[in-house]
């Protein structure tokens, strides 16, 4: 049986914060020290804001240190959707910040010396239905003519180039997307934010959030199983982890799980076999699987194996299914012992896109599903941006423009009772369509 224990954090010692009671106030108080809130952090510190980091677990404990390390371009939804969505102009401004996420992952790991095996190694998606690459030529014609982007089509007869698998009809290359140790990444930029000096306090769970004004200044007060502080302003970045401190938030986010296994490290014949290009590789489907070498040659092989969040239960029955489709995609590695799989929650929105903005006078990024590396990390810094610039400041955040849809009808209250129904309803949209 492979460890349930998560690979990338047997690659680095996490920073500890100090042990220091909470400050009595701060200028910003971040809730949530992921890529989303370390980032604001590590901005707002720079600029010289107090700020203080309230964390229920440890640094980068959530989905921050357990993803697998893509830093990808583009959206969870299609260009042509989009489009259809918020029209052409908006979409531009989207798909453009999209991009930027990258560069600006890039710069931190230069301007902070983070050694976290960053590289431009590009992304490929793979189609599993004919009809599915089909849509990949409308879509890089689009994203061309549209964004001034150029992606690449892949045709089946040349995809032996760019993987080790002959169960796909073709494929989709984006240069410009990355990968990176998401462990070191995120305990590299905590690093740096303490540095310049702002406050990480650890298994600070955040229980209450009241206005209140001090001096005259409004501002928030904060109670959390540490303690209360004052702050002038406040910024959730709680991701899937958002809970019921923050209510109003948490009924627009749906917790969904998503499992890796990693396997031995493999012999470098097979490794460059599998992936010759090193790529950041994700299926086509709803129900889909990712999957990359890591930097010391294992596969690591994730999915949406199980809907519902991380338990012991839900890892371990991942742990079969997922080997059973690596094993379906790379046949040569039915023998390859897995040595690791652990779970993680990412965060979807009703309509699968991100979102920032403020509700009820709080600042908020939320909604990666699934591109969070880079996607968190960029909405961290234009947050830090607004925050600097005070309430009357503007923003140019295309994601703090769109409307933020909740449930139908009021159906949901942070609890995702219909997790099973969506699990199953994706999997026959992957059958049918």
């Amino acid at each position: 049986m492979p460890q349930e224990l998560n690979y990338w954090l047997t690659t680095v010692e996490m920073p500890t914060s100090p042990a220091l009671p909470l400050p009595e106030s701060a200028d910003v108080a971040i809730i949530g020290a992921g890529f989303t809130g370390l980032s604001a952090a590590l901005a707002l510190a720079k600029r010289g804001a107090k700020v203080v980091v309230l964390e229920s677990e440890t640094i980068g404990w959530g989905a921050s240190s357990r993803n697998g390390g893509m830093v990808l371009t583009g959206l969870k939804l299609g260009v042509n959707k989009l489009i259809s969505m918020y029209g052409r102009e908006l979409t531009r401004r989207m798909y453009a910040a999209s991009l930027e996420t990258i560069d600006a992952v890039e710069r931190i790991v230069k301007d902070e010396n983070i050694g976290c095996d960053f590289a431009r190694t590009g992304h490929l998606e793979v189609a599993c239905k004919q009809t599915h690459f089909d849509d990949y030529a409308r879509q890089v014609e689009v994203i061309a003519r549209e964004f001034n982007h150029q992606l690449r089509v892949v045709p089946r007869e040349q995809l032996h180039s760019e993987i080790g698998s002959s169960i796909y009809y073709g494929g989709m290359v984006d240069e410009i997307s990355a990968g990176l140790n998401p462990a070191r990444y995120v305990a590299g930029i905590a690093t740096s934010a303490m540095r310049a000096g702002a406050q990480i306090c650890e298994g600070a769970r955040l229980q209450s959030i009241q206005r209140e004004s001090r001096n005259g200044a409004p501002g928030f007060r904060l109670n959390s199983s540490r303690g209360a502080v004052w702050a002038r302003n406040v910024l959730v970045g709680t991701s899937g982890y958002t809970g019921a401190a923050t209510p109003a938030l948490r009924k627009k986010i749906i917790p969904i799980g998503s499992f890796i296994i990693t396997t031995e490290v493999l012999p470098e014949a097979l490794a460059r076999e599998l992936s010759p290009r090193n790529r950041q590789i994700y299926d086509s489907k709803n129900y889909l699987y990712y999957y990359r070498l890591t930097p010391d040659n294992r596969m690591l092989f994730g999915g949406r194996a199980a809907f519902f969040p991380e338990t012991d239960q839900t890892i371990r029955k991942s742990a079969e299914i997922l080997r059973l489709g690596m094993i379906d995609v790379y046949p040569q590695l039915c023998d390859a012992k897995v040595e690791y799989v652990w779970g993680g929650t990412l965060d979807f929105c009703f309509d699968i896109m991100p979102h920032a903005g403020q509700m009820d006078g709080i600042y908020f990024a939320v909604g990666y599903a699934g591109h969070g590396v880079a996607m968190a990390t960029y909405q961290g810094l234009k947050m830090a941006e607004w925050i600097a610039e005070g309430a009357g400041g503007k923003t140019d955040n295309p994601f703090a423009e769109i409307s933020f849809p909740g449930a139908p009808f009021g159906l949901y209250n942070g609890n995702p009772w219909f997790l099973p129904f969506a699990g199953a309803y994706y999997k026959v949209l992957d059958w049918v369509s």
